[in-house]
């Protein structure tokens, strides 16, 4: 689910939120900066869809180009190359210049 007012997208299980998606816009493109899927719903592949419905989201907007900065979106685009043409640049700039957890 999308809620604009918030800059994120939620998934919910039996109308609970579990996860989301945080996001910041910047002219045309659409920066997603933050994924998240509480500790106790972790292994369900929740993060997944999650990323795979928010950027098909993005793709029927058709307004804006993704900066993929949080690793796990990065990690599940380069997973999924019929993501890539949502991309601002490359995906290999996109793995240069995200800051994976526990980088210096």
């Amino acid at each position: 689910m999308h809620d604009s007012d918030n800059r994120r997208y939620e998934i919910f299980l039996d109308s609970s939120p579990v996860g989301l998606l945080g996001y910041v816009v910047k002219d045309d493109e659409i920066h997603l900066v933050h994924t998240e899927v509480n500790p106790e719903q972790q292994g369900k592949n929740l993060a997944a869809i999650l990323v795979r419905e928010s950027l098909a989201d993005i793709r029927e907007q058709a307004d804006k180009k993704v900066v993929p900065v949080c690793s796990y979106v990065v990690k599940y685009m380069e997973k999924h190359p019929d993501t890539h043409d949502l991309l601002k640049g490359t995906m290999e700039e996109a793995v240069a210049s995200c800051r994976w957890p526990g980088a210096n």
